[in-house]
């Protein structure tokens, strides 16, 4: 990370609406001039619909008769009860009915700045929600559920008509259309998902809580991952059915941070061209929170697999950062340009890129500032002053969640009143408390017995303290609330967006501008310095906070409040959405959207192989013929490896190649065996020609002086670093860090990566390359790129190539391999020069050849995701399938099914 001191928004995005969507509008005119393929639309991915279904009875002749599906018993409700903060989101009408329909629909309370902000891009773009349907409500008992697997697809067809009908009716005028698209998922799995896996393991890991501190018996972590994993599977399922070219997609929270994944997996070899975003409205922990869960790497991967991963805020995307780092094994990129001019740091997973950056949301501040103007809030208002006419109101609006902090802020308000006296009788506490995501009744009756505390000891018969409500308050009595009162209190111990901060800012704009006293652990706190921010834990500290609050100057209180205001109604929640589209479009032509290098057929590979006289095979050993491993000395080849190069090598048409970083003992320990097969080691050090015992050194005739000023600079940075060692090779000399703490060994790389080549390389012929987990220096001359082009010296009428490899070091073979200028006719024919391998060793003068491969017969193949930076002009995802490429050409299948899984969270040394 550059700096540990990021603002809560980036520069750029401190800007009017109007003006980040001019920037997206030039971004797609950049795009477009480029002829980047843009469909207009978006595609926004959501736990469930905005809208909630209901089936009722039939009463079309067609369906006379028949009964109505069985009701199931009820379930734990998975969605989050109404609360007034989320009543502030567009409440569309019912719509009315064609006279077949069975289908009711009515506006889904919750996610309001989220839903707010997604609808107001459909005047600038095409949009389509996909989520679940949620339970199926029965129209003939309203507390029953239908289940879904008994609603047949005419049914399923025809709610997808009435939410095509709905289109237009959310309230404001919209110049693109809104499509809604449902994903049905069996009861079991959906419930599984969300009540199971969603709230009893990730919503308290990310709250910084473990699931046995919230569960009320033993659960295993594992106990519904299952469920999450079909359910995310199910999501993406449903994406891939509607996905057109030029498509932006954008998976929204924690419910859904495998479909990126799980989504390019689907679409195949088009899933490298999808664009897809990620946002995490929740916080996300530290890595040392985040490492006890049990599927932290399916997780991890499954986010990755999105060119774009956003926060709320800088610091939870740091943690995020440090995660993949501590705890996947993967490496960041420098800070970088996208395409809108932001620095994105990135995650390097097998060459895909994932960009990480935050943005926060807001809310509707137009929607909520009409939503105070209501006729019913003035009457209400007022009772309430009149009620409390002599005293101060603080106000606090909490979900009885125990990350809410409802307690600390009771222990609070009690330490208020034993530290200044003078406030009792003078001041009221009303706390309102709605339903949480679970029941919490040992949590709500500490909530109860803790406030008869404070009314006991504090209060008398004409002054209660605390007024503690347990219900969910209407729309009109909500801001009624928030524009009494005098200060307000929001202190959760741990959340991501708090919509309640932002309502009260705005309603108290038309009254007392009070002031706010916000907890500092939450995202919005960076967002609202001028809040009163406090730590909640420490009792004392919010206390007095209370009473600055209560005191403050008319002035300060004038001050802070608009400060405040002018944040909220800046950063609303339409920002947020448009931000989101201009970043994703930053990330189209950039680093992780790279020219996506396609998979290689069989088919066209065998033809070729088959119509060449003479065949030449290039491969790299580490991480293209084995998996790579946790140590490197047990990347042992598997026997469909071994089988696959003797074939390949007993024919005498063939020449075949291991081109490798290893050194000379390791490839005649486990390859020598295989007579015919030539190998190179130590990145083209050493050679051995097939069916030849001894080995050329290609460094004899180079000034290796160099190497011990490169070991003693080596040794300066061993100290310094734990776990880190050096190991000298005959050629080269290499410092490995991967057992070192996994930032300080990179921060340490990149230090002695500066000093090299600012002092050293430039007086020396040597070249420094940085690998997975390791620093190498070596000499120019010595390189694979070298060794692949004295091969194809040495054996000019080949007419088929295949070169494989996996890593920065593989480029160089890649690099040599372009024999063809670009632009140059197909009957062209290459020609080569005596490369430098040949004329180190060789005394006598060599002249150029003419080389009889065509440009069609060359088959560059890099092994990792097709989005991945390379030379390269084909792919391949695995090792395994480099060998069953093999196999292929010699007409053999694999023998002992898929070999061993690579061990993620390992990186290579530069093998």
């Amino acid at each position: 990370m550059d700096t540990f001191n990021e603002p809560y928004t980036r520069a750029g995005d401190d800007i009017s609406l109007d003006q980040v969507r001019q920037q997206v509008r030039n971004l797609e005119n950049q795009h477009h001039a480029n002829g980047v393929t843009l469909s207009g639309r978006i595609i926004h991915v959501c736990h469930d619909l905005p809208y909630a279904p209901t089936l009722t009875p039939s009463t079309s002749p067609a369906r006379a008769g028949v009964l109505s599906p069985p009701a199931t018993p009820p379930v734990v409700p998975g969605d989050v009860p109404p609360s007034p903060s989320d009543t502030s989101a567009p409440s569309p009408p019912p719509v009315e009915r064609s006279e077949q329909s069975r289908w009711k629909l009515a506006p889904r309370y919750g996610h309001a700045a989220m839903i707010s902000g997604i609808r107001s891009l459909s005047e600038t773009h095409e949009q389509l929600i996909v989520g679940w349907t949620g339970d199926i409500q029965s129209g003939i008992d309203e507390d029953k559920t239908i289940p879904s697997q008994s609603i047949d697809q005419a049914d399923r067809d025809a709610l997808e008509q009435e939410l095509a009908v709905h289109v237009g009716t959310d309230g404001d005028e919209e110049e693109h259309k809104t499509t809604y698209v449902p994903v049905w998922m069996d009861d079991k799995i959906a419930h599984g998902h969300y009540d199971g896996y969603c709230k009893t393991i990730l919503w308290p890991l990310f709250h910084y809580l473990l699931w046995q501190d919230v569960a009320t018996e033993y659960a295993s972590a594992d106990t519904h991952y299952e469920h999450y994993e079909k359910a995310n599977q199910a999501f993406a399922s449903r994406i891939a059915s509607i996905l057109k070219p030029g498509d932006l997609v954008w998976v929204h929270d924690y419910h859904l941070l495998l479909v990126p994944r799980l989504l390019r997996a689907t679409l195949g070899e088009k899933g490298g061209d999808a664009v897809i975003g990620l946002f995490v409205h929740t916080p996300f922990p530290s890595s040392e929170v985040f490492r006890c869960l049990p599927r932290r790497q399916e997780l991890l991967d499954g986010m990755l697999g999105a060119n774009l991963v956003c926060f709320q805020t800088y610091s939870y995307s740091r943690h995020f950062i440090s995660t993949c780092v501590r705890v996947c094994g993967y490496e960041t990129t420098p800070s970088r340009e996208g395409g809108n001019g932001q620095k994105y740091v990135g995650i390097d997973v097998q060459g895909h890129v994932a960009a990480v950056s935050h943005c926060p949301v807001g809310i509707d501040a137009d929607r909520v500032a009409r939503d105070t103007l209501r006729p019913g809030i003035q009457p209400k208002l007022e009772a309430i002053r009149a009620l409390y006419a002599d005293k101060k109101i603080i106000v606090g609006r909490d979900k009885l969640d125990v990350v809410k902090g409802v307690l600390q802020k009771l222990r609070a308000f009690e330490k208020l009143l034993q530290d200044y006296p003078e406030w009792l009788g003078n001041v009221v506490l009303i706390q309102v408390t709605s339903p949480a995501l679970s029941d919490s009744p040992k949590l709500e009756r500490q909530v109860s017995e803790l406030v008869a505390h404070i009314n006991g000891e504090y209060g008398s018969l004409d002054f209660i303290p605390v007024h503690h409500y347990h219900q969910t308050l209407k729309k009109d009595e909500f801001y009624a609330l928030l524009s009494v009162a005098d200060l307000g209190v929001i202190t959760p111990l741990r959340d991501g967006m708090n919509t309640t901060s932002m309502e009260f800012v705005i309603a108290q704009e038309r009254t007392k501008q009070s002031p706010l006293v916000l907890s500092e652990f939450m995202g919005i706190s960076q967002h609202m310095g001028d809040a009163l921010q406090v730590n909640p834990w420490d009792l004392g500290d919010v206390a007095a906070a209370m009473n600055r609050g209560l005191v403050m100057p008319r002035s300060e209180k004038l001050s802070r409040h608009q400060k405040l205001h002018k944040v909220v109604t800046t950063h609303t929640s339409h920002t947020w959405a448009a931000v989101l589209v201009k970043m994703l479009l930053g990330q189209i032509n950039g680093r992780n959207t790279a020219r996506r290098t396609p998979f290689i057929p069989k088919e066209h590979l065998k033809a070729s192989y088959d119509k060449a006289a003479k065949r030449l095979f290039l491969f790299d050993y580490d991480g293209t013929l084995t998996p790579i491993v946790k140590t490197p000395a047990m990347a042992v080849p598997s026997q469909d490896t071994l089988v696959a190069l003797e074939r390949i090598s007993a024919d005498p048409r063939n020449i075949v190649y291991i081109v490798s970083g290893r050194d000379q003992e390791f490839l005649e320990t486990h390859l020598g065996h295989i007579k015919r097969l030539g190998m190179s080691a130590e990145h083209g050090g050493f050679m051995r020609e097939p069916g030849v015992d001894t080995w050329e050194n290609f460094t004899e005739s180079i000034d290796m002086s160099w190497m011990e000023e490169v070991a003693e600079i080596f040794r300066y940075y061993t100290e310094r670093t734990t776990g880190s060692h050096i190991e000298m090779k005959k050629s080269s000399i290499t410092w490995h860090y991967r057992s070192s703490d996994p930032e300080w060994g990179q921060f340490q790389c990149r230090q002695c990566q500066d000093l090299l080549e600012n002092n050293l390389a430039h007086k020396r012929p040597i070249e420094v390359l940085v690998g997975k987990k390791n620093l190498e220096v070596r000499p120019i001359a010595v390189n694979k790129g070298e060794i692949v082009k004295r091969i194809m010296y040495k054996n000019p009428d080949s007419e088929f190539v295949f070169c494989a490899g996996d890593d920065k070091t593989d480029e160089d073979m890649f690099r040599a391999l372009h024999l063809f200028p670009s632009g140059s006719s197909p009957d062209t024919k290459a020609v080569m020069e005596p490369p430098l391998s040949v004329t180190l060793v060789e005394k006598n003068s060599a002249a150029e050849v003419e080389l009889a491969i065509t440009r069609d017969a060359v088959f560059t193949t890099a092994v990792g995701h097709s989005s991945k930076r390379t030379l390269a002009s084909w792919h391949v995802t695995t090792p395994e399938e480099v060998v069953d490429h093999m196999l292929f050409l010699v007409g053999e299948t694999s023998r002992s099914g898929s070999q061993c899984g690579e061990e993620d969270g390992e990186a290579k040394s530069s093998l």
